[in-house]
């Protein structure tokens, strides 16, 4: 993907970034990777005032270590003299380098426009305008909706009330747990690029990193570098059928991420292009059928590279909020008590999901709350210190209070003002272990996060939630659910919906049933791999809340088309109106109401293709426009469903 020379080049001052994280006229968050400690200025630009030139000094910009030519810095600027809501603002990051200062038209070109001096952001005056989606996977074969929505947004640039609030990421930005060959050798040489930190591994079939990607399964066959651990085998024949692999529940985790360099690795593989230009990736010695795969496998992935320079161009433009649902982790993610005893009571399988969560925190998590996430940044902050100064090695000990520490932490979930109220969810951690059998799946969230998420909620006249996994799903699909997970295989068909687990469900419905709820409220979620609207009321209440369940899934996903056809139909067949089968569900109280896709065959309500979410809301945070930026080029829109028979 690279020529000969590349990978002996002098490395960029900038690795990847800036990514536009959570911003106010107040303050002004950014995340970037660099090759070294940098240091510069901040320029703003705000139209029709004089430009600000701020110092990024220690105050204002946080330097942490990630290997010997990898520096992350979080860029956090309080302004004393807000800036203005509603206009464009350009800005510039002008490095000191050798020569002088250097500015992002100097260093990363790729961020401007065409004809653009600078990038720019717009501060919202509310969340009136969104952009949302989930499930960015490398290596399905198809366009990427952030590139989609680069050139949806270039079309508007000059036009700032048309701007969105926020990119929403409502889950799995990468997939720790399903990596493509090609995209797992690269980065593997990206580490060996950058230095990246090395770790020993307590627990594994190899003593440490460097064993890891040197061994001859380390593609295709990682499953086989897991211990076999006799005094699980029995939970492992009940979850994985007798494999052995104590922590990978996902069908595709051969090439499961396992270090932190590997995790940090893959960030800067998705959401920048420049990694890929500074490394040689030979296709590695494989099998005949592994190489057949990884041939395949390649082409896809060359051509997901080729859409990174607008994936990032619009991650510079638009501020982000994200948060994690499995795949950022791996599959299943606490889906049962059981698989929580299973992944977690092994050093090597808690190691592997503590590093993905910890690659969550520095360039997913940060930038959602900076203030909230200041201890476990700190934490995290004196490990890496600890290996810089241990000749690039993660101290064992260290790193394993570390991760102790930050599975243990409650608090991922985050608000944002209004007008409407903002509300992210975390529906991964806080879970309602089932009182019934620990293998049946949890709730995705417990009594003590469900009654934090009500007092979010409580007398506010409108809000947006963002909850990874729909609330009101379809009903068939959880029903097929609900039956894999009586059969006790819960993990052979992903049984994590709202509606699994009866205590998460019947809470999460009172919610919205309480008097002192009575607003707008609008679901923003993923997961899926296909797109739906709902318009949802309370029924025999004339006075109650409406909600909108919006569903767009997945930025670079999709569902088997024909699979989809079926399920479509066959729900709308199931649970029409007047179907009894509506009676034998949780959720019988509310009046569900689909939308109907305008591009859609008659009668489908599941759009299946990767894109990325437009929602738009009124004064009141309804929905006055719900659409769907197919990364093929188009738009999908979902109108209101006809006013008769409400």
């Amino acid at each position: 993907m690279t020529s000969p020379d590349t990978a002996h080049a002098p490395l960029p001052d900038v690795i990847a970034g800036p990514l536009l994280r959570r911003l106010a006229p107040d303050r002004l968050c950014l995340w970037l990777v660099g090759s070294r400690a940098l240091d510069g200025k901040l320029l703003l630009h705000p139209e029709g005032q004089a430009p600000r030139r701020l110092s990024l000094n220690e105050r204002r910009m946080r330097r942490l270590p990630l290997g010997r030519h990898a520096v992350l810095h979080l860029i956090d600027v309080p302004l004393e003299t807000p800036l203005p809501t509603g206009v464009r603002i350009d800005y510039d990051l002008r490095l000191a380098t050798a020569d002088g200062q250097a500015g992002i038209a100097d260093w990363a070109p790729h961020l401007l426009h065409e004809g653009a001096k600078r990038p720019a952001f717009v501060l919202a005056e509310g969340h009136r305008r969104l952009l949302h989606g989930s499930c960015r996977r490398p290596h399905h074969d198809g366009p990427d909706g952030l590139a989609r929505a680069d050139a949806w947004l270039a079309e508007r640039r000059d036009d700032a009330a048309a701007w969105p609030a926020w990119l929403l990421m409502t889950g799995d930005q990468i997939y720790a747990d399903d990596v493509a060959g090609p995209l797992l050798a690269t980065i593997h040489a990206l580490i060996r690029r950058l230095g990246l930190f090395d770790e020993p591994l307590e627990g594994a079939n190899v003593a440490d990193s460097r064993a890891l990607y040197a061994a001859e399964a380390t593609y295709y066959h990682r499953e086989a570098l897991l211990p076999d651990v006799t005094s699980s085998a029995d939970l492992r024949e009940r979850f994985f059928g007798g494999v052995r692999k104590p922590v990978f529940t996902s069908a595709h985790a051969h090439n499961h991420l396992m270090t932190f360099a590997e995790v940090m690795a893959m960030y800067l593989l998705v959401w920048s292009p420049v990694p890929w230009r500074l490394v040689e990736t030979p296709a590695p010695a494989l099998p005949d059928a592994d190489a057949a795969n990884y041939a395949a496998e390649a082409a896809v992935i060359e051509r997901f590279a080729a859409e990174l320079p607008a994936a990032a161009r619009l991650l510079a433009h638009l501020p982000s909020l994200m948060i994690f649902d499995d795949h950022d982790i791996t599959d299943d993610w606490n889906l049962t008590a059981d698989w929580e005893a299973t992944a977690y009571g092994h050093p090597f399988s808690r190691r592997i999901i503590g590093n993905a969560l910890l690659g969550y925190l520095l360039c997913q998590g940060w930038g959602n709350d900076p203030d909230r996430l200041a201890a476990p940044l700190d934490d995290l902050g004196a490990l890496l210190e600890a290996a810089a100064e241990a000749d690039g090695w993660l101290p064992a000990e260290t790193h394993d209070a570390c991760i102790d520490r930050l599975l243990r932490f409650e608090g991922w979930e985050f608000q944002v003002p209004g007008p409407p109220r903002l509300v992210v969810l975390d529906t991964r951690t806080r879970r309602w272990r089932s009182e019934r059998s620990p293998r049946r799946p949890s709730g995705l969230m417990d009594w003590e996060a469900l009654s934090d998420f009500q007092q979010a909620l409580l007398d506010a006249p409108s809000a947006i939630i963002v909850s990874p996994a729909p609330m009101f799903g379809v009903k068939l699909i959880e029903a097929i659910q609900k039956l894999f997970t009586l059969a006790g295989k819960p993990l052979l068909v992903d049984a994590e919906n709202w509606m699994a687990h009866r205590g998460a469900a019947s809470v999460m419905l009172n919610i919205f049933r309480h008097s002192r709820t009575p607003g707008h409220y609008v679901i923003l979620s993923g997961d899926v791999h296909y797109s739906f609207a709902y318009d949802i009321r309370i029924r025999h209440r004339r006075a109650g809340p409406r909600l909108w369940q919006i569903t767009s899934s997945g930025l670079k996903n999709a569902f088997p088309d024909t699979l989809l056809d079926w399920f479509d139909r066959a729900n709308r067949w199931l649970y029409a109106p007047r179907s009894p089968l509506n009676w034998f569900t949780k959720r019988r109280r509310m009046h569900i109401r689909p939308r109907d896709p305008d591009r859609a065959r008659a009668g489908e309500r599941l759009w299946n293709g990767s894109g990325i979410g437009l929602v738009e809301l009124d004064d009141q945070g309804r929905p006055s426009a719900i659409r769907q930026l197919d990364a093929r080029g188009f738009e999908v829109t979902f109108p209101p469903p006809p006013a008769d028979g409400r």
